[in-house]
């Protein structure tokens, strides 16, 4: 069992240069206490994130730390030059000494897509070219691609990434018509959701990757993501992350509601006596998240858990407690003779 960071960096109120520094402290503290990754969200025009060029955060991480995994979780492909963004995922797997990790996708936010010029319409064909096109890219000297959307006739290729043949790479899947492709392309999976359709998909992914061939302990990682908030008790972590849940809320549903629109997906509920009855957050005290993620970890199979340590308005010193509460009485608890998948 695997435990990492997912984090929107979604606006907390505070000036953006000490903003951005908390979550640097943050990040070196999640790497002092052995979490495998940390992965970031990319948005746009939108309070829900402050982190709207992922390459230039990423490239500080590099820098502050030593050990931990690192990566965007997704690069909005349909949004870039795939030239332009192999050259840079190769500067960062060099410059964090091959830790840096790819997540891909085309964009969930219409509105976002729209902003740059791109029609959500023909946002999946994008991506799936662009995506084409950074993967031929890593494997070769001279990049010649004839497509839809790009064009390339014997580009010099000067740098290749540290990791052979590319940086792990990492998916959202919405449904299970998602894993096949992950479990073709050797591609972590993490999915967003209530426990019936995590477990779902983790269950589909184990049977394709069974069928395909590989030894079961070579399959990559298959998570989900949870809102954490550690305190001494329960009563008082709750009204924390009641408090700092609602300002997360409203920054998720900012451009939904600026153009009279609801998500497509799943939404969070707004309610967060909801959001905690379905198991979407650990939060509590120490015990208390130990018993919460044991049972949610059997029940959805996943191998990786990402926390969100740090959204809404909780403070530095609020998200730094969950941590070393963490640290210190709930990730000793979770072996992986304790946490055999049901």
């Amino acid at each position: 069992m695997k435990f990492g960071v997912f984090d929107h960096l979604d606006s907390s109120g505070r000036p953006l240069g000490e903003f951005y520094e908390d979550r640097l402290r943050l990040i070196e503290s999640y790497e002092r206490i052995g979490l495998h990754c940390y992965h970031t969200a990319e948005h746009h025009a939108t309070p829900l994130g402050m982190c709207p060029s992922p390459s230039v955060l990423h490239s500080a991480i590099a820098q502050r730390t030593k050990k931990i995994l690192f990566g965007p979780l997704v690069y909005t492909l349909a949004l870039y030059h795939p030239l332009r963004l192999a050259e840079e995922i190769c500067m960062l797997d060099h410059m964090s000494g091959g830790r840096f990790q790819v997540g891909v996708g085309r964009g969930i936010s219409p509105f976002e897509l729209g902003y740059y010029g791109v029609d959500a319409k023909e946002s999946q064909e994008i991506y799936h070219e662009a995506y084409a096109v950074v993967m031929k890219a890593f494997s070769s000297e001279s990049l010649t691609h004839e497509g839809t959307h790009f064009n390339f006739r014997g580009v010099p290729i000067m740098m290749h990434p540290v990791q052979k043949p590319h940086p792990p790479l990492w998916y959202g899947v919405g449904n299970v018509d998602g894993v096949a492709w992950c479990v073709r392309n050797n591609v972590n999976a993490v999915v967003n959701g209530p426990l019936a359709r995590v477990r779902e998909i983790t269950d589909r992914y184990r049977a394709e990757w069974a069928a395909a061939g590989p030894a079961a302990d070579k399959m990559p990682l298959v998570g989900t993501t949870r809102h954490v908030v550690i305190a001494p008790t329960d009563a008082e972590a709750l009204a924390i992350a009641k408090r700092a849940y609602a300002r997360w809320w409203a920054s998720f549903m900012f451009l939904w509601k600026r153009h009279d629109s609801a998500p497509i997906f799943a939404a969070f509920p707004e309610d967060f006596d909801l959001v905690y009855k379905a198991g979407l957050a650990a939060v509590g005290s120490p015990a208390t998240v130990r018993r919460l993620l044991e049972s949610e970890i059997a029940q959805s199979g996943v191998s990786y858990l990402l926390c969100r340590f740090a959204f809404g308005d909780l403070s530095y010193a609020e998200s730094q407690r969950s941590v070393d509460l963490f640290a210190a009485e709930v990730m000793p608890h979770f072996t992986r003779s304790e946490l055999a998948v049901a």
